[in-house]
């Protein structure tokens, strides 16, 4: 009975060639110096490409978030900031990143033009704050056209609603410059035709240096942009021989804008007159600046209630301006 028992439990019991395995490692053959490196050098390429392979059955099966080595992420091909990463605010997010964690994963494509390397659709900032600690991305990484791309990238800084008019005018010509067509384009910033078209008219019209020093000026909306355009036009002086470039640059953007339209203020005794003209290219307004004085005059017979509701939110409009006020006492110091 118990060579039986013995019997049926060889014969359950799995195979093991490990007697065998031990036995042929006793006395492991011997390599050259040349052989160990090159057997090293296979294995490190076959463990990079099993990485990769990985990686590929990853993404395939769905969209999963993987980590990726920052210096293999490029960035889009078109860059909707206009400020730069080394600012008090990227400090901070940097800092709360190093010290939380990513809690967000960043989109990114497989690069069109170098199948090891992927561009950033959007997650910027989060990506340069990983690449300055050392640490590597979370990433979702979908098969995107350029369209698909640009569209990802609007999508996210509309819901962000952080992106000056400036930004997002000079994001919507150079997409439009590089070959994207128009219906794209209003999906992207979710503006309607007119609005894209003037954004894309103001941001043709200025220098792109110009538009690099001042910066994304945060509080400057369109009917500024294009005073300063329309100035621009009127005087064929270099916008750079007006200002000191490096006082210029030593205050903040809205305060740059400011000090620039005002070097290009016309140094005379009468008003200067600036229409205010809606989408249609109707004048509902003008503005007059003469002697340190600002007047707005409105049209009522075309915005009959316009006035009504200026003055009465007037005073709102001011204290919000108070509130966010940090510009002018810089400009009154240079």
């Amino acid at each position: 009975m118990n060579k039986r028992r013995d019997a049926l439990k060889a014969m359950m019991t799995p195979i093991n060639d490990a007697s065998h395995t031990e036995h042929r490692h006793t006395k492991p053959p011997q390599k050259s110096g040349s052989l160990k490196a090159m057997g090293l050098s296979l294995q490190s390429l076959s463990d990079d490409a099993d990485e990769a392979q990985a990686l590929r059955e990853q993404i395939s099966a769905g969209e999963h978030v993987v980590q990726i080595e920052p210096d293999l992420i490029d960035a889009s091909f078109i860059r909707d900031r206009l400020d730069d990463i080394n600012t008090d605010d990227f400090s901070e997010f940097k800092a709360s990143i190093e010290e939380h964690g990513q809690q967000v994963p960043i989109l990114v494509r497989p690069h069109p033009q170098d199948d090891r390397r992927y561009q950033v659709a959007y997650g910027h900032r989060r990506l340069a704050a990983l690449r300055a600690i050392g640490r590597p991305v979370k990433a979702i990484v979908r098969n995107l056209s350029d369209e698909d791309l640009i569209v990802a990238q609007g999508k996210e800084n509309l819901e962000r609603k952080d992106l000056s008019f400036i930004e997002r005018a000079l994001f919507a010509a150079k997409l439009e410059a590089h070959g994207i067509e128009r219906n794209a384009l209003i999906a992207a910033l979710a503006v309607h035709k007119g609005n894209l078209s003037t954004m894309i008219a103001v941001a043709n019209s200025l220098p792109e240096d110009l538009i690099q020093v001042i910066g994304p000026a945060p509080k400057v909306g369109r009917p500024r942009w294009e005073q300063l355009s329309q100035l621009l036009q009127e005087d064929d002086t270099p916008w750079r021989e007006r200002v000191d470039l490096e006082r210029l640059l030593q205050i903040d953007s809205d305060a740059r804008f400011a000090l620039i339209l005002k070097s290009l203020m016309p140094r005379q005794y009468g008003p200067y007159i600036y229409p205010l003209k809606s989408k249609e290219g109707l004048s509902y307004a003008q503005i007059e600046q003469a002697n340190g004085k600002t007047k707005v005059t409105i049209d009522e017979a075309l915005t009959p209630e316009f006035g009504h509701y200026l003055i009465t939110h007037l005073p709102e409009i001011y204290a919000a301006y108070l509130r966010g006020e940090k510009s002018e006492p810089r400009i009154r110091q240079l």
